[in-house]
C-alpha cells in the first residue's frame, strides 16, 4: 500500500480495481434544486398565461374605457357613414280612428331595407296588402297622444320591431319614415 492509500483525502472509499469511481451527491439534497427548478417554471407559466387570458378577456369584452366615438350622436364630429338603403312607399295613405275614438289619423309610411336585398324586395312587394292592414290596425290601437311628434322616433322603432319579429319572414326592415303622420282631433 501507498502512503496516499493510508490519507484517505478524497474522504471516500478505495476504488475498486478496475471499476468506475462512485458517483457522488446522490439522494435528497440533489432532488431539491431539480425540484425548485419545475416548480419556478410551473409558476412562471402559470402568470403568464394568467395574465394572457385576463387581457385577452378584457379586449373581447370591451372593458375598460371605449376608444370608439358616440357615433349615434349628431352633434359629434365622429359621425358615421350612414347605409344606403332601398325604400318602399307603395302602402299609400292610410286614415284611421284612434283607439280612444277622439281623433283621425293620416298615415303614409316608408320603410326602408338593404338597398341590394332582392330577397327583401320581393317579400315586401308580394305583402303589399297585407302591409296596408297592418299599418291600419296598428295606428287604430294607438291613442292619440301617443301619436305626438315628440314620440315619433319611438313610434318608428316600434314599428320597426313589430315588422322584423312578427311580419317578415326574410326581409329586414332597417328604417321607417313617414312621409305623412297628421292627427286631427274630432269635434
Amino acid at each position: 500500500m501507498s502512503d496516499s492509500d493510508d490519507l484517505d483525502l478524497e474522504g471516500g472509499d478505495a476504488p475498486d480495481s478496475g471499476g468506475a469511481p462512485k458517483k457522488r451527491g446522490g439522494g435528497v439534497g440533489n432532488l431539491l434544486p431539480n425540484l425548485l427548478k419545475f416548480v419556478a417554471i410551473g409558476l412562471g407559466a402559470l402568470i403568464f398565461i394568467v395574465t394572457v387570458s385576463v387581457i385577452t378577456y378584457n379586449i373581447m369584452s370591451g372593458g375598460g374605457k371605449s376608444q370608439t366615438p358616440n357615433i349615434g350622436d349628431p352633434s359629434s364630429p365622429y359621425v358615421g357613414v350612414r347605409p344606403e338603403l332601398a325604400y318602399y312607399d307603395s302602402i299609400g295613405s292610410i286614415t284611421v280612428k284612434t283607439k280612444d275614438g277622439r281623433s283621425n289619423v293620416i298615415v303614409d309610411m316608408i320603410i326602408g331595407y338593404d338597398l341590394n336585398d332582392q330577397v327583401a324586395s320581393g317579400e315586401i312587394s308580394s305583402r303589399k296588402f297585407e302591409l296596408i292592414d297592418f299599418t291600419r290596425r296598428y295606428f287604430a290601437l294607438q291613442d292619440a297622444v301617443d301619436l305626438s311628434p315628440d314620440r315619433e322616433d319611438a313610434l318608428k322603432k316600434d314599428i320597426r320591431e313589430q315588422l322584423n319579429t312578427r311580419f317578415f319572414d326574410k326581409a329586414r326592415a332597417r328604417n321607417i319614415l313617414f312621409k305623412r303622420l297628421d292627427v286631427n282631433e274630432n269635434y
